[in-house]
């Protein structure tokens, strides 16, 4: 069967997503891949929450929303049946907010879609885009006949004013115990997204976790040297996560403990806010060390022989073991070829990029060889 170029994006994506499930059953072999607190104390309420209310809440900030982990999805039709249901006064379904424990802000963690179209729809323009020059008008399409084609602006004032005083139902959760330790939305986040479109482990880390970090994140997404050894940007943030993996290896591995989701949802957590100097030396390291490789080794770094996926246990051991050799002024690039076959000739170092790779025992050896092997062919040079 043949395969068009248009859809080869998406089944590279998928096949990203089965390694990290892969790379999650491997988690679940060293206690599982979720860690829940011995002890977490809820609070749940509901609250009817007026759309005019919701909208004004969400346009000032007060309600946050961060990006759409896959970008706003509906159709103008369904976006237009949603708002249809809410003039007529059909139940539509519910959303959830997180009480953030340091902003006391609330956070969407269920019904994006819903609420950014009754952004879309208040502001006039469907599925704006900030680089649009002519965005589409949002008027409603394939509904009754008195309704389409109908704006806000346009709809008759007691239909306007039905629509403002329409209240949708909002569950809201507050994590009281552990007080600063957010990690149990994380979970709450993943149980109510089970369905539908199944979401990455990075993609709630995103929407969670938002902050400097998550944006430092998206901004090394775009370096070119990165782009060429990853590919096309990944629609499951995949890439994101490497860079994330990168991080918390390179600043934090003396603290690593199986799983590894729960590892990397510590270290989004711990710093999702950062001060400038982080940046600069986190932003040295990676970019120096993407740079060197696509330099040195090209297109075939981080992927086995025979093999066009990147493995994600190389990828995390070279990156951190070649960034903490480059701390050395004196480091010679020449040898960073030879170091990384050598790499790959060591029956330890390949076992520990190949099986139980969330192993404690496996991410130590991993690193600690790639570090020893770069700082050794420097020095030898």
């Amino acid at each position: 069967m043949l395969i068009s170029k248009e859809h080869l994006p998406e089944i590279e994506d998928k096949i990203q997503e089965i390694e990290a499930l892969l790379e999650t059953k491997d988690d679940a072999s060293f206690g599982g891949d979720s860690i829940l607190p011995d002890q977490c104390d809820i609070t749940t309420f509901g609250a009817a929450l007026k759309v005019d209310g919701l909208v004004r809440r969400l346009n000032s900030g007060e309600i946050l929303m961060p990006p759409l982990p896959r970008n706003y999805v509906w159709t103008l039709e369904q976006a237009s049946r949603f708002i249809e249901s809410l003039l007529l006064g059909f139940p539509v379904p519910g959303i959830f907010l997180a009480r953030e424990s340091d902003s006391g802000k609330l956070l969407v963690i269920d019904g994006q879609q819903r609420l950014k179209t009754l952004q879309f729809f208040y502001a006039g323009y469907f599925n704006l885009q900030n680089d649009e020059t002519e965005p589409q008008v949002f008027s409603l399409s394939m509904v009754q006949r008195q309704l389409n084609g109908k704006t806000y602006q346009t709809l008759q004032e007691i239909k306007k004013w039905h629509l403002d005083k329409t209240t949708i139902h909002a569950t809201i959760v507050k994590q009281d115990f552990p007080r600063y330790d957010d990690t149990t939305l994380c979970h709450i986040f993943e149980r109510l997204n089970s369905g539908g479109k199944h979401l990455t482990p990075q993609e709630i880390r995103a929407t969670l976790y938002h902050g400097n970090l998550m944006d430092f994140i998206k901004k090394l997404n775009q370096l070119p040297n990165w782009r060429n050894l990853f590919g096309k940007p990944s629609v499951s943030l995949k890439d994101q996560e490497l860079i994330l993996r990168f991080l918390a290896f390179y600043f934090d591995d003396d603290e690593y403990a199986p799983p590894m989701k729960e590892f990397l949802n510590q270290f989004a957590h711990q710093n999702r806010q950062l001060y400038d100097e982080f940046f600069a030396k986190a932003e040295r390291a990676f970019s120096n060390a993407i740079d060197v490789i696509w330099q040195n080794v090209g297109a075939s770094a981080f992927r086995l022989k025979q093999k066009k996926l990147l493995n994600t246990a190389m990828f995390d051991s070279v990156m951190v073991g070649l960034a903490r050799a480059m701390e050395n002024p004196a480091f010679d690039h020449s040898q960073v070829k030879t170091a990384y076959d050598e790499l790959l000739n060591d029956e330890a170092y390949m076992a520990a990029i190949s099986n139980s790779t969330s192993s404690e025992s496996r991410v130590a050896i991993r690193i600690e060889k790639a570090t020893e092997k770069f700082k050794q062919a420097s020095a030898a040079d």
